[in-house]
């Protein structure tokens, strides 16, 4: 766009410098989609969105759509160069940097997204019904290539979600997201990400906190819609990428974890809609979130909990714990380094730690003998699993534990959690009651599932003596 005309090149480095990995240009007209291919080409770090903007609607023919395609396609077309940029979004004009003159081959190697489409029902620079056939059109292309979709929408909740719906494509964002929390569930059911822009910082905007706080690491994005939405400290001036780093950090306090934890989570999302760049070809035997360091001994497990995350993804907070072997003790120790460093060091993952209770113990002890805090997270079988009263042997290595209760009866515990053994409900039961004869600090907890009795749940941590820790479903780590 041309608010980056006189010093594009400078606002590249800043966001490599911010710790920017990649950024997508979205072309909103013919020519700033030829504008954005072009400098995907020019610069590593930037990748293109090519669409027509509901704004642009009014102007949209069949030839543009078709030279859309052949972009989306991979295909390479000899263009002149565009005499003179067109207006852009009906808010600036889209600005292209070292065209150059005469043909030129415009590769579309780099294209990874369909968009920016969708509706506009506030400013109306374009009828609705023509807003409402473009739309369809670019979500038709999207299924055809199977680029994602960046979707526009303001105030136009009801068409977009029936318009996405009706196209049955799965993949896509909806970006600078400015609906409400309904609207957001909706879109994630079909697999669509919602992704936060700079009006997050701004201390007013109550209901997109609350949004930003609530949407499931899976699904959540984050933007700059730069040059426009600039974030506070900067509000009121020219937006640019790097100052994506202010809503990330804006976000991570939302939400209760670090700004690194964000940007790991959020790095990941983008990379999997987007395919951009590597994702993480191995499990993580020890991984950071907030202050704590989790180690990732086992993926097996004794209970097939229908709402456990290892059913339908390797990811926790960004890190890939699908493991392809369990590590050793020694590998544990150099993964862990200085355990003092780190407010506890938790055997957790996506496997049950008291499978492997000759290794917690001895990793457990050096962890003691090096001023580390030890926190186990287990489903309270540890006893069952290795036939006897391992509680004793935990004593003096182990700070806390963290069991999983789950259910306020045997039979609801039997449905959702699905444990091979018998009697499972007692033996973890019975399992608290003996921890706090061991161990410092006892807590149960329990998810907010469909069919779960919360306040039986209280009740029962009530009558063991230990406290309760109630889990929102699909918040983890």
């Amino acid at each position: 766009m041309d608010e980056f005309n006189p010093d594009r090149e400078n606002v590249i480095e800043r966001a490599k410098d911010a710790g920017i990995e990649a950024i997508i240009t979205i072309g909103s007209d013919l020519e700033s989609c030829r504008s954005a291919i072009e400098l995907s080409e020019k610069y590593d770090i930037i990748y293109a969105a090519i669409g027509i903007h509901p704004h642009d609607a009014k102007d949209f023919t069949e030839e543009i759509f078709n030279q859309i395609k052949e972009w989306a396609r991979g295909q390479n077309i000899e263009h002149s160069p565009p005499t003179q940029p067109s207006p852009s979004r009906g808010e600036g004009k889209g600005g292209g940097e070292g065209l150059g003159s005469g043909p030129w081959a415009l590769s579309s190697k780099r294209v990874v997204a369909i968009g920016e489409t969708g509706l506009d029902y506030h400013y109306e620079n374009s009828p609705r019904d023509i807003q409402r056939e473009v739309f369809r059109k670019h979500l038709v292309l999207a299924r055809e290539t199977g680029l994602p979709a960046v979707i526009h929408n303001r105030e136009a909740k009801k068409d977009t979600l029936e318009i996405i719906r009706e196209s049955g494509i799965n993949k896509g964002v909806l970006h600078c997201f400015s609906g409400d929390m309904d609207m957001a569930e909706r879109a994630m059911a079909m697999g669509f990400y919602i992704s936060i822009a700079g009006p997050v910082t701004f201390k007013n905007v109550r209901r997109l906190r609350e949004i930003a706080r609530a949407i499931p690491d899976d699904y959540l994005l984050i933007e700059t819609d730069a040059p426009y939405l600039t974030p506070e400290p900067f509000r009121g001036k020219r937006n640019e990428p790097s100052y994506l780093v202010h809503i990330a950090r804006t976000i991570a306090e939302l939400r209760g974890i670090t700004a690194e934890d964000l940007a790991r989570i959020t790095t990941l999302n983008a990379k999997r809609l987007f395919r951009i760049g590597q994702l993480p070809e191995t499990g993580e035997i020890a991984y950071k979130i907030r202050g704590n360091l989790y180690l990732n001994i086992t993926n097996r497990c004794t209970n097939r909990c229908s709402f456990c995350v290892r059913f339908h993804t390797d990811y926790v907070k960004g890190h890939n714990l699908r493991l392809s072997y369990e590590p050793a003790e020694e590998e544990l120790k150099d993964a862990v380094g200085n355990p003092s460093q780190y407010r506890e060091v938790v055997f957790c993952g996506y496997g049950e730690p008291l499978l492997r209770l000759d290794l917690v113990k001895g990793v457990a002890r050096w962890i003691k003998q090096n001023n580390g805090k030890v926190r186990i997270n287990t489903n309270g079988h540890g006893n069952l699993i290795n036939g006897r009263n391992i509680l004793p042997e935990l004593k003096g290595i182990v700070d806390s534990i963290s069991i999983s209760l789950d259910a306020h009866d045997e039979e609801t515990y039997n449905r959702i959690c699905r444990p091979i053994f018998k009697n499972a409900f007692r033996e973890v039961l019975s399992f608290t009651k003996e921890a706090k004869k061991f161990i410092p600090e006892v807590q149960v907890t329990v998810v907010t599932l469909k069919g779960v009795d919360i306040e039986k749940c209280k009740k029962i941590a009530e009558d063991l003596g230990v406290k309760i820790r109630v889990r929102e479903l699909d918040v983890v780590g």
